[in-house]
């Protein structure tokens, strides 16, 4: 393995996650396996069939099967098997499934816009699909992937979200059709758990980067971080007043496998541990990144509206509930783009 940043990654979910054996011998199925989430999910598991005999069947939902091999090719493959049946339709498998973390979704701001009915529809039919698996095999657990976007934009306590807050979401915007479809399928996991007495609980995951983020991504923090790298000044579209909130991969994975073991079923779980303005971030990433050699600058295009940016929001996450279960990630935001930049230059 070139990427030495994941191998400490990696050791770091063996220790906090399959040490104890609490996963051993299980089938667990990874939809969206090749995503970043995803694929940190199922190489975490390989690797502690690798170093711990641990014995878990890996089932990975994917839709390219040659971007998949790929993206496992520093894996064994006897334990890892490829699914690429569509979510969309019912789903059958040989083998009985003790877990389910369903990370699949379409997350591209593009896309949001361009084709807000296939990201709704998307979301929709694959999480009804998996939870109707789970109906017919109820020993099953199921974790759905939601996102802090389901909060929308939070005006009461904005500083100290908790799980039971909502905030608005302008439904006359295409982009809605993003957290709108993770409020729909938490509704839908939690209405299946109230009718028919499933174990399915929600993750919102907090904006989730660190070392596995591929070089291409173009997500805000990749290319802050690239511009570090190629000492090029830092331009943003916005005036920078949207708070993010961030989670190191390796920390949300950790997480994953806690809310696996010991979520409440109907119950949703913030993961976040950092938090700034993407101002602030862009800030930190001049400052401390490329120690000072470039600088950030704010150009606002005229088209602005047409680019698929999320609404200024101001919001700070509450991790608490996921915590007093255990929790207690690690990496703070400079360390997170740090391991992250080091990921890939041990790729090159």
């Amino acid at each position: 393995m070139k990427d030495l940043v994941l191998k400490e990654d990696l050791e770091f979910i063996l220790d906090k996650v399959f040490k104890e054996g609490k996963f051993n011998r299980s089938t667990v199925l990874v939809t969206g396996a090749t995503g970043l989430v995803g694929s940190l999910i199922v190489k975490s598991m390989l690797y502690a069939n690798q170093i711990l005999n641990a014995q878990i069947t890996v089932l990975a939902s994917v839709r390219n099967l040659e971007k998949a091999t790929d993206t496992f090719a520093d894996f064994s493959n006897e334990s890892l098997i490829f699914v690429t049946d569509s979510l969309l339709s019912p789903l059958y498998f040989d083998q009985a499934i003790d877990f389910i973390v369903h990370t699949a979704s379409i997350t591209a701001s593009k896309e949001m816009v361009e084709n807000p009915t296939g990201v709704l529809l998307t979301a929709f039919e694959s999480t009804k699909n998996l939870l109707e698996y789970v109906k017919a095999h109820p020993s099953c657990k199921m974790l759905y992937i939601s996102s802090m976007e389901y909060y929308g934009q939070v005006t009461d306590d904005y500083t100290n979200v908790t799980e039971d807050k909502l905030g608005y979401v302008d439904l006359s915007k295409p982009r809605s059709c993003y957290p709108e479809s993770k409020r729909v399928c938490e509704a839908l996991c939690n209405a299946y758990v109230v009718q028919y007495n499933l174990n399915v609980c929600s993750a919102r995951l907090a904006q989730t980067f660190g070392a596995g983020v591929p070089f291409s991504d173009n997500r805000v923090f990749a290319q802050f971080a690239k511009s570090a790298l190629n000492k090029t000044d830092i331009i943003l579209h916005t005036m920078g007043q949207s708070e993010g909130n961030y989670c190191y991969t390796a920390d949300a994975v950790y997480g994953i496998f806690v809310l696996l073991q010991k979520g409440e079923k109907g119950q949703s779980y913030n993961v976040a541990r950092n938090h700034s303005t993407i101002l602030n971030m862009a800030k930190m990433v001049a400052d401390k990144i490329s120690n000072n050699q470039i600088k950030v600058e704010v150009h606002i295009p005229e088209n602005l509206g047409s680019l698929g940016y999320a609404p200024d929001v101001k919001l700070k996450l509450n991790s608490d509930k996921l915590k007093a279960l255990g929790w207690q990630p690690e990496m703070d935001l400079e360390n997170m783009f740090k391991r992250m930049i080091r990921s890939w230059e041990l790729q090159e």
